[in-house]
Formats: structure tokens, C-alpha cells, sequence
């Protein structure tokens, strides 16, 4: 039996403005933005190459999903951007004003560092350590 994570969904204020973080400040690209309706469209970004998982960014459709923007994970990290050279990737992320916040610190799972999306949202940069470098697929 095969099964996969194939799309996570990320309540978003505005569709453009999403697009716009993730594509210019993350690099991510879109893989899909169709209009279902006037209010709603179907729109997936993931970062370049991924295949495995995506995200649908969601706008939200009424007050409680406005109120989950920015905090989908009562406060935790809830995004994981793993990455094969975290130097290169966090100073790119660092120098197109991403919010940063915590310092790059070294665990014994790999190297890491915290920073939020547009909407407060965060996320955890990490270069897995050798022994668990086969969590990043070879190019």
C-alpha cells in the first residue's frame, strides 16, 4: 500500500499577496491557480522541484477561518522547509526581510532556525544532519 501527504492547506487572507510572499520571498513556484468561482480559487505552491507535498492556499471563506490566519497551530511551528544547504538558503530567506525568529542553532537532528510567513505563521528551516540527510531527496 502507497500513501502520501499530497496537499496541506494554509488559510490565507488575500490569494495574490500569499502568491507573492511564497513565490518572491520563499521561491517557491505555482504549481496551480484556477478560479473555481468569484471568490474562490484553487492555488498550490511548493518549493522548486518538490514532489511530494504542496500547499493549497486557502482564502478564508468566514470570521472563524479569518481568526485562524496566522496562527493555524495555536502558536507551535507548523511548517517544515527542509533544505540541503541551510547557510544558503536561510541568509536568501534572511536577506528578502523574512522575520527570523530565533537564531540558527544546531540539534542533534540537524540545523535550524524559526521564521514566520506573512501572516505570522511558523516555520522551521532545517538542513537535516548526515544521519538523516536521506530525509532530503537527491535532486
Amino acid at each position: 500500500m502507497y500513501q502520501r501527504i499530497a496537499h496541506i492547506a494554509l488559510v490565507v487572507e488575500d490569494y495574490d499577496e500569499a502568491i507573492k510572499f511564497y513565490t518572491q520571498k520563499l521561491d517557491f513556484e505555482v504549481l496551480e491557480d484556477t478560479k473555481l468561482n468569484d471568490d474562490k480559487r484553487w492555488v498550490m505552491v511548493a518549493p522548486k522541484g518538490a514532489k511530494e507535498c504542496c500547499l493549497v492556499l486557502a482564502k478564508a471563506a468566514n470570521e472563524s477561518q479569518k481568526h485562524s490566519i496566522g496562527n493555524q497551530t495555536g502558536g507551535r511551528v507548523g511548517f517544515f522547509l527542509f533544505t540541503d544547504d541551510f547557510w544558503r538558503d536561510y541568509n536568501k530567506i534572511k536577506d528578502k526581510q523574512v522575520n527570523f525568529i530565533s537564531n540558527p542553532t544546531t540539534f542533534e537532528y540537524g540545523t535550524v532556525a524559526v521564521f514566520e510567513d506573512l501572516y505570522g505563521n511558523k516555520w522551521d528551516l532545517i538542513e537535516p544532519n548526515e544521519k538523516n540527510k536521506g530525509l532530503i531527496k537527491d535532486k
